[in-house]
């Protein structure tokens, strides 16, 4: 502990007090957990075990379980939760054109609860008394992590040892070299990373820096725009319910059509998102984030539900569709309103069907093209053609009762 032991003394009572049998730590296999792999052991006598989820990050998972079991775990767990995270989460998140302040699709928040959720079933399982997390005091995570934990197990204990003991990056990496723990961040590239097959976020490092582009080394998921083909590409994706159901054509389930266009989208540099962004314990903060599918996706889908939609449904969904995202970026998952709102999601979803065609090109998803058998659009009526259906001397009544209050308004203006 004498690399953290400034911090012991302030905590102390709370790091003594109440100390658990075994413990369940959910293990990414980077930096922050595989600290707390080793500090757990040293600083409690209890049995640890791990619980690594497959969200579909691009790492190679058996890889992780040996590493926590030679690290000294009793047992080492890794979910497959691909299918359920893209048809309970990402679904979701799609029907609600789901952008946390108008740029982020909520990659890493939309992951936590189904994280959450997993880690609960097994330590009820296994006996497990306490579940341990390697959140910060700063970050969303911790938030939205313990509050999955609390609304499904109460009386679950939680270790939050980084917030706990404010282990900083710099003495985790030095703590990481003399215990012999293998590690992939280094100072010349500390980043924090999150990744799943929705996106993947990053920050720390040279990023903290507002002012400065962030290092080309910090791309995983996108080719930089400028680097990306000459050539555009178009991508159809086709949509029943709101619900991708085909790529270029080709029938997929959800999961492997995000990945899949995350590849074909992610070469073209589409979905890098630069965002200030608001933190749910009150810092601004600078995120990078590479959501390739994710971009295409959403961008689709509204499109093709502005197209099915009359001009009132699009305006109250915009209003329903922000509070979805805001309450879960803030970790409210379980709240009962998301089952209000999803209810209207759902059903507003269910003549959103048709396909979309997207133009990728250097950074850009641009919609080209799109079709629906629910569509509100009418050819006959909005064309300018010889031979249209709309009756255009109809427009002369209904332009004078829609500015009627508007020009009672500025008669008497000009009386005053």
């Amino acid at each position: 502990m004498e690399w953290f032991e400034k911090t012991k003394e302030g905590n102390s009572a709370s790091y003594e007090a109440d100390s658990p049998e075994k413990v369940l730590l959910l293990y990414s296999g980077g930096l922050d957990t595989s600290v707390l792999l080793k500090f757990i052991q040293e600083g409690y006598d209890a049995e640890l075990f791990t619980l690594t989820v497959d969200l579909g990050q691009s790492i190679n998972l058996e890889k992780i379980r040996a590493k926590a079991l030679a690290l000294g775990a009793k047992k080492a767990f890794v979910a497959d939760a691909k299918k359920e995270f893209a048809e309970q989460h990402i679904s979701k998140a799609v029907k609600a054109n789901a952008l946390y302040q108008g740029k982020y699709p909520l990659s890493t928040a939309i992951g936590r609860p189904l994280i959450a959720k997993l880690a609960v079933e097994i330590a009820k399982k296994e006996g497990i008394d306490t579940i341990a997390h390697g959140c910060t005091g700063k970050g969303n995570d911790q938030v939205r992590i313990e509050a999955g934990i609390i609304s499904l197990a109460p009386k679950m204990k939680i270790l939050a040892p980084v917030r706990d003991w404010n282990m900083a990056r710099n003495k985790e990496l030095e703590y990481a070299k003399a215990k012999g723990i293998p590690v992939a961040e280094t100072k010349a590239k500390p980043y924090s990373t999150d990744e799943n097959m929705w996106g993947k976020s990053s920050e720390c490092g040279a990023l903290e820096d507002t002012f400065t582009e962030p290092p080309e080394n910090v791309f995983g998921f996108c080719t930089l725009p400028e680097k990306a083909p000459d050539k555009p590409e178009i991508v159809e994706i086709g949509f029943a319910e709101g619900i991708p159901v085909s790529l270029n054509g080709k029938e997929l389930p959800l999961q492997e059509l995000v990945m899949e266009l995350n590849g074909i989208a992610g070469k073209h540099g589409v979905g890098i998102i630069d965002h200030m962004e608001d933190r749910v314990v009150g810092l601004k903060s600078r995120e990078v984030y590479e959501c390739p599918a994710a971009t295409v996706i959403i961008e689709a889908h509204k499109d093709l539900e502005k197209m099915a939609s009359t001009v009132h449904e699009n305006q109250f969904k915009e209003i329903v569709d922000q509070k979805w995202a805001y309450l879960v970026y803030q970790g409210l998952w379980f709240d009962p309103l998301m089952d209000s709102l999803n209810a209207f999601i759902e059903a507003q979803n269910k003549k959103v069907c048709g396909a979309v065609k997207v133009k990728l090109y250097k950074g850009h998803a641009l919609v080209v093209g799109r079709k629906s058998p629910f569509a509100l659009y009418d050819k006959s009526l909005a064309t300018y053609d010889i031979g249209h259906t709309f009756n255009q001397k109809a427009s002369s009544g209904f332009i004078e009762l829609w500015s009627l209050q508007s020009k009672m308004a500025m008669q008497l203006k000009k009386v005053k």
